[in-house]
């Protein structure tokens, strides 16, 4: 079967590579336009070797337009003859002018377990949420936003500490298998879809560098998800603020919430007996929430219910460390806490 590979970024990077490596011909790869570093990035731009690399490498046209959705890219596409479109992470919807320059129309390789999480970034928003499983799903492309038919469709586990890049490394080639599978499915004539139930559906929206700042005022658990899900891009990140100071902008790489006892640290008075925190239910308000405590080698910060250890930051303009060597750093005095600049 002729192929045309439409992607960007370490998601499609193994699928591409598994079309290149089976018995179809891969006679084409529509791929984003290269981006100077930092310029309109997202969740495609975790990279390994790079989408336009690897194809060059075997000799594959390559093209690159602002819009596949425009006479050009129809009739570029038309050119290569491709008898299906493969489709991972490539950040434009395709209309039908598009989707009818292959014979069979094209499949998508999306990361997350549909109708759950349509939209440019569902492996961030699935941890964002607390989600306890991931996947991949194998859809017939329709000119809707990931709602066409489901031809296959696989569930993982997400690992309590797993950030949004190591699942999308792990989700990758998962998606690659699939799609050959599909693609064999395909030609056999054994497909069978599945419609999308609609009342399922939830929203991926593409991620902005804002979505990073930390609300402290969400419960523990919650803040950790938002730091594990902002990685590797735009990261989480917050303000710490200190008497007689700047504010200091940290990015926060890891964290873990402490456990029950643990919080009685947390308290913002170090006046108050033992019996008393208990008897206060250590239960911070958003007034409360942000305020920071160094105990020995650890960092915890007052979020809405619970507290949060931080473990790596990296202030700004500096290397990102553990936690007690920005601690040896910077002296963190009463009064100190995390929030927004």
């Amino acid at each position: 079967m002729r192929l045309v590979m439409m992607g960007t970024g370490g998601f499609a990077e193994p699928t591409l590579e598994a079309l290149l490596a089976s018995k179809h011909a891969v006679v084409g790869l529509v791929t984003q336009p290269d981006r100077v570093v930092g310029e309109k990035r997202g969740t495609t731009r975790q990279v390994g070797k790079g989408m336009k690399e690897i194809a060059l490498e075997r000799t594959i046209p390559v093209y690159q337009p602002e819009s596949i959705n425009t006479p050009e890219g129809v009739a570029k596409l038309m050119e290569w003859k491709p008898d299906l479109l493969v489709v991972a992470a490539y950040g434009q919807i395709l209309n039908r002018d598009v989707l009818s320059a292959a014979p069979r129309g094209g499949i998508n390789v999306h990361a997350s377990l549909l109708p759950k999480y349509r939209g440019a970034a569902p492996i961030a928003w699935a941890i964002h949420h607390g989600e306890k499983e991931s996947g991949v799903t194998i859809i017939r492309m329709s000119t809707a936003l990931d709602a066409g038919d489901m031809l296959m469709q696989e569930a993982v586990p997400i690992g309590p500490d797993e950030t949004a890049g190591e699942l999308e490394s792990r989700l990758g080639p998962l998606g690659s298998r699939m799609a050959l599978q599909t693609i064999e499915q395909l030609e056999t004539g054994t497909t069978k879809g599945i419609q999308q139930d609609k009342s399922l559906v939830t929203k991926a929206p593409k991620l902005t560098k804002e979505m990073g700042l930390i609300d402290w005022s969400r419960p523990a658990p919650a803040v950790w998800n938002q730091i594990r899900s902002m990685h590797p891009w735009p990261s989480a990140y917050c303000y710490l603020h200190r008497p007689s100071a700047e504010p200091m902008r940290l990015i926060v790489f890891k964290a873990h919430p402490v456990v029950e006892t643990s919080l009685l640290t947390c308290s913002n008075s170090s006046s108050e007996s033992k019996q008393d925190r208990q008897d206060n239910n250590l239960v911070a308000t958003k007034a409360e929430a942000g305020a920071v405590h160094v105990e020995g080698n650890a960092l915890l910060v007052r979020c809405g219910e619970g507290c949060l250890a931080l473990d790596e930051v990296q202030p700004a303009g500096k290397r990102r460390m553990n936690i007690i060597d920005f601690l040896r750093g910077n002296a963190i005095p009463a009064g100190s806490r995390m929030g927004a600049a």
